[in-house]
């Protein structure tokens, strides 16, 4: 529990994670059906980037800090509106000084009769997410691992909706417990979206990681990833999600973000990203 993401808000990993979570609940809009989103490792909400934490650090400049009011073609320019409009409206004053968590980017985008579960594990930050959301019907915040939250909270009773993952990776076997979990809460919940946040860096299982997924025999498995940078001894060279279920269109949009995301994000020359389907839908 020393993970603390004010370090590393708003960083490339955010801007693709968010990116894609922005367009998730845009395909659930698109029916009046209720759902709820169950994000299991929520942080504290909201981060400020001019804090002594984010600026010792700065990543957020090598991300959110790069996409303000950067010059974007059409089609990647649409497909981020929805996500840049949600993280400027924490930013009246223009510019990014706030960076909204996943669980204020959700709930600024939910319709009345959808909910939000926000689980957090750390002691500090449950306490100041249940604070930002005290009195907020449409919003649960509960003090719960999130590892045990993909059985106990699964399935919702909308029975729609996203399940986030998004684990610090602080503990050996994390690629692991990812899929092992995962399972559980599949079986639970079959029809849910689920978006798994993953690292990438030198010496990750990835491709030990994508074939334990394979295995599980589960249908519509996609992964998208994103590396800034070319191999490095230490830290990310970037970051990937697994979208279980993913909205029938999303392996296109995909095709057309990920290509202007790498060029905007990139580090060095070797920034890359792919989009490959671990199972096929059918």
């Amino acid at each position: 529990m020393n993970y603390r993401h004010i370090y590393h808000a708003g960083n490339f990993a955010d801007v693709l994670k968010h990116a894609v979570l922005v367009r998730l609940l845009d395909y659930l809009k698109r029916k009046d059906k209720a759902f709820r989103v169950i994000d299991t490792h929520a942080g504290i909400g909201l981060y400020d980037l001019s804090s002594d934490e984010a600026m010792k650090t700065g990543e957020w400049r090598e991300g959110i800090g790069r996409l303000v009011d950067a010059p974007l073609e059409a089609d990647a320019a649409a497909l981020l509106a929805p996500y840049l409009a949600a993280v400027a409206a924490f930013n009246p004053d223009g510019g990014v000084t706030n960076y909204p968590g996943s669980p204020l980017l959700v709930r600024a985008l939910l319709r009345p009769q959808d909910r939000l579960s926000a689980i957090e594990l750390h002691p500090e930050d449950y306490r100041e997410l249940a604070g930002r959301f005290a009195g907020d019907h449409q919003v649960r915040v509960t003090h719960l691992d999130g590892w045990l939250a993909l059985g106990a909270h699964v399935p919702p009773k909308e029975r729609r909706g996203i399940v986030l993952v998004d684990p610090p990776f602080e503990e050996r076997g994390e690629y692991e417990r990812m899929v092992e979990r995962f399972a559980v809460a599949y079986r639970r919940f079959p029809t849910g979206t689920y978006c798994l946040w993953y690292p990438l860096k030198e010496g990750a299982p990835i491709g030990r990681f994508h074939a334990s997924l394979a295995a599980l025999d589960i249908p519509a498995i996609l992964a998208a990833e994103l590396n800034v940078r070319g191999p490095a001894t230490t830290g990310l060279t970037g970051s990937g999600l697994i979208l279980v279920n993913p909205p029938y269109m999303l392996a296109d949009e995909l095709s057309v973000l990920l290509p202007a995301l790498t060029e905007r994000l990139a580090q060095d020359k070797s920034a890359s990203y792919r989009v490959l389907w671990i199972r096929e839908q059918r």
